[in-house]
């Protein structure tokens, strides 16, 4: 059992290696580095003694400080973040016997929950409501992007057996076809107890067939073009459907080994922990259910759903217009683009670090595909002209946002692979304290992440056919701006920590972020 510290901090005899002054606040600690689980301490809090119980452990670090600790406790049956303490640790390593350093818990008075954990349940509101006001707003006569919807539809409109099955079905074939021999197998980055994962590499393969078993259905009388009016509906049970996985995925998180477990989402509160996933690669036999939905059902339900939405034009109209088929064509080809290179998505921070819990189950199954397809839905209410000119240049637009969001990923990818591969070897590189070594070239060297700068061309390009009357078709790019500025400040925080003192050489050589010249 760990430490037991009272009122007056007076400690059990021989588990701690100083004895604090019971009268200061805060008391120096010295203990071993287990500190967790069952320990009970009890802290005075707002001049309120507190009985609380840690759920992280407290470790050693070598150097003066550990900077801004973030820990949580349960507190009197609330759980509870209390990320304004303030760990700090003499050197130490960590080992069997503790350091001789001394680590302090440095309370500023605070007892409430941590902003992050309003936040987590915040979003788990927030994101379903905002995909639902895409899709009402869409196929809204005004089709605002700020404001509220002209009219909400009732449960009879949101809640459908018949949509229910189509997704079932839906899901049940994209698994089914994930669990065909694939034309690789590929081993993923190395986890905490030193194994590796397999993943198979058959993503494009199951875009292919998913085409083919679509086109044999229209061939034979399937109505795609049906599929538009059952969008809310069917967005409907994938918000369902995504509570449900991940609330599957919480309770097995419970018995999961701590080699299993993400670095992030295990702070002890269920609302944050459900909201950002406990495990990080959790998987039923071979199954692994986060890199299945990374890229299958989203994705290629949202080129699914875009075909729908061209039918029904031509449905409507006699043809499609030249505007659904760039927004279907750019879009197909981001999508095909993303499965054929499925193995790239092992080394990103989904894989590596995040956990599998609502924030990736919700974006990925319902998310993508019902708010990506957010262009063609307004082209389908909202018809736009454009003309052969206007179009040219919007197809040059994309193809540089392709060239460098490609040309970026593969430059890395090619990198990662070999160092010495002719396409690469020529490159400037910085060293690194692990062993491996910074681009400093190339497209790496114009930006620190040239491939979120052709992400944006992209997105640019994927909401110009829509014409500039409506604010609407652009929330795509809106949302994806401040998506990849706040995933590159992430990436730059675990690239410091990583990386040190050549990151900081690599900043100052390459000092814009996404945007060359402004950010």
């Amino acid at each position: 059992m760990a430490p037991r510290i009272w009122s007056r901090w007076s400690f059990p005899a021989g588990r701690c290696q100083d004895r604090p002054n019971k009268h200061v606040w805060p008391p120096p600690l010295a203990c071993w580095a287990g500190l967790s689980g069952g320990g009970v301490l009890k802290l005075r809090l707002l001049r309120r003694p507190r009985r609380v119980r840690p759920r992280a452990p407290i470790g050693w670090c070598a150097g003066p400080s550990m900077g801004r600790g973030r820990f949580h406790l349960k507190t009197l049956g609330q759980e509870r973040s209390l990320s304004a303490f303030r760990v700090q640790a003499g050197a130490g390593a960590a080992g069997p016997d503790p350091p001789r350093g001394r680590v302090h818990l440095l309370g500023n008075g605070a007892d409430s929950v941590s902003l992050t954990d309003y936040c987590a349940a915040a979003l788990l509101l927030l994101l379903p409501a905002t995909m639902f006001h895409l899709l009402l707003a869409a196929r809204s006569g005004p089709a605002r992007l700020l404001g509220p919807p002209a009219s909400l539809p009732g449960l009879e409109a949101l809640w459908s057996p018949r949509a229910l099955l189509l997704w079932l079905a839906w899901l049940g074939l994209q698994a089914a076809l994930y669990l065909l021999p694939a034309r690789k197998v590929a081993e993923g980055q190395e986890l905490k107890d030193k194994s590796r994962l397999r993943y198979p590499i058959n993503g494009f393969q199951a875009l292919v067939l998913t085409a083919l078993l679509v086109g044999l259905g229209m061939s034979a009388g399937l109505p795609l073009g049906a599929l538009p009016e059952m969008l809310l509906p069917l967005a409907f049970v994938a918000t369902l459907t995504a509570f449900i996985f991940s609330l599957f995925l919480y309770m097995k998180a419970q018995v999961a080994p701590v080699s299993a477990l993400a670095p992030g989402g295990n702070s002890g509160n269920p609302i944050y922990d459900f909201f950002l996933g406990r495990e990080l690669n959790p998987r039923i036999c071979f199954f692994d259910f986060k890199y299945f939905c990374e890229l299958r059902p989203g994705l290629i339900g949202w080129v699914l759903i875009n075909l729908a939405l061209l039918m029904k034009e031509a449905e409507l109209q006699g043809s499609p217009s030249l505007a659904m088929w760039l927004v279907n064509g750019f879009q197909l080809l981001y999508v095909g683009d993303a499965l054929w290179h499925e193995e790239a998505i092992l080394t990103t921070m989904d894989i590596t670090h995040d956990g599998f819990g609502f924030m990736l189950a919700f974006g990925d199954i319902a998310w993508v595909p019902f708010t990506y397809s957010l262009q063609a839905q307004f082209l389908l209410h909202h018809p736009q002209p454009l003309g052969l000119p206007m179009a040219s240049v919007i197809c040059l637009i994309n193809a540089i946002g392709y060239y460098i969001f490609r040309g970026a990923n593969s430059q890395k990818n090619t990198f990662r692979k070999n160092p010495s591969d002719p396409r690469v070897a020529g490159l400037e590189t910085i060293s690194t304290a692990t062993g491996r070594k910074l681009l400093v070239s190339g497209w790496w060297g114009m930006v620190r992440h040239p491939n979120y700068l052709g992400d944006l061309i992209m997105a640019l390009a994927w909401s110009l056919p829509c014409g500039v009357s409506h604010l609407l078709p652009y929330f795509y790019l809106l949302y994806f701006t401040a998506l990849l500025v706040h995933r590159e400040a992430r990436d730059e925080r675990q690239c410091l920590q990583k990386y040190g003192l050549a990151w900081q050489e690599y900043c100052r050589r390459v000092p814009y972020r996404i945007m060359p010249y402004i950010y």
